[in-house]
């Protein structure tokens, strides 16, 4: 990669039209929300007045990748653009962290590396980028992660591995790179909270004799992962490094309205990096004030994957190779 910069590029966007884009609502928040927590309810009411039938099973699965875009939640909460009102924010911030295994102060300040060194393999090391940054282990991770329960035979490489240590006080890699000595006692602590909630749940699925508390509260980003994984994995999979320009290393591209909804329209990831203070639900608007100055998206996911898939297989052998988007306006980077 030639182009190298001193500060991140963005697209020019009138200020005015910036602002409105930028105003937040609690209204389209709690509408989405309320969507959302109600296809949770229903298809998991259906789960349970199917139980004992292959009926659960199905619906269990369709709930299970529902809850698994809690991931979306917990990320436009953590910006602060999903509500204008802070405690609206701030209290699904923390439901939603634990409903995607995340948990909430370290995921706080990773987050917070990974806006201002997006996919960097340098000092400071971008921690979020999923599957790590072994490009060779890269398609490896991808099957683990799309796979129901697979990853419980990986478990070191799942991300409660990383609490249950941060629970017993191991000081992790991250911990040490990203998060400040001064709030580490309170990782531990949330930690600490995270593995008993996960013991009190496997207590009550125990003393209930029932598999129910484990498959509505424990197991869903286990057996409901693979949709959102292959949705998320292509935010900047195949795609350049070490740059300080979102349009080499950051995917845009669109998907259907279900999709979309689910993903609180990160589909515009591109559009996100360069202005992160910009809630969801007008990022669209957004993106088409300035797609001229972007890269082409990807029209869904299989497009996506179509450049994914070789990328990450030419990868394997050769660490250096990316996907090399047509950049508009180049000349001005």
């Amino acid at each position: 990669m030639e182009v190298k910069l001193d500060k991140w590029h963005k697209c020019k966007v009138d200020i005015e039209v910036l602002k409105e884009l930028s105003k937040k609502s609690d209204i389209k928040g709690l509408q989405h929300i309320s969507l959302f927590f109600g296809l949770l309810i229903l298809t998991g009411t259906l789960a349970y007045l199917t139980w004992g039938t292959w009926w659960s099973v199905f619906w269990f699965l369709v709930y299970g990748n529902i809850y698994s875009f809690s991931n979306p939640l917990w990320h436009e909460t953590g910006h602060k653009t999903a509500f204008q009102s802070k405690f609206l924010n701030e209290i699904f911030y923390y439901i939603s962290s634990y409903m995607a295994n995340f948990e909430p102060i370290r995921w706080g300040y990773t987050h917070f590396v990974h806006h201002g060194n997006t996919y960097s393999t340098e000092n400071p090391f971008d921690h979020e980028i999923e599957y790590g940054n072994n490009l060779k282990e890269t398609p490896k991770g991808l099957i683990i992660n799309i796979i129901p329960f697979l990853d419980l035979i990986f478990f070191k490489k799942h991300i409660s591995y990383e609490i249950i240590q941060h629970a017993f006080g191991v000081k992790t890699k991250v911990m040490e790179e990203c998060i400040p000595e001064k709030a580490q006692a309170k990782v531990i602590f949330s930690s600490r909270i995270y593995v008993s909630i996960w013991l009190l749940i496997i207590l009550w699925s125990i003393v209930t004799s029932s598999w129910m508390p484990l498959l509505y509260f424990l197991l869903p980003q286990f057996y409901g992962k693979t949709l959102h994984k292959l949705v998320a994995f292509t935010q900047h999979a195949g795609l350049a490094r070490n740059i300080k320009d979102h349009r080499f290393s950051t995917r845009e591209m669109y998907l259907n309205p279900i999709l979309s909804f689910l993903y609180w329209k990160m589909e515009y990831h591109l559009t996100h990096h360069m202005f992160p203070t910009v809630p969801s639900y007008n990022l669209d608007k957004l993106h088409h004030y300035i797609k001229d100055q972007l890269p082409k998206p990807n029209n869904g996911l299989i497009d996506a994957y179509r450049e994914i898939i070789p990328a990450l297989i030419k990868q394997r052998e050769d660490t250096s190779h990316f996907i090399k988007k047509d950049i508009p306006q180049l000349q001005n980077v």
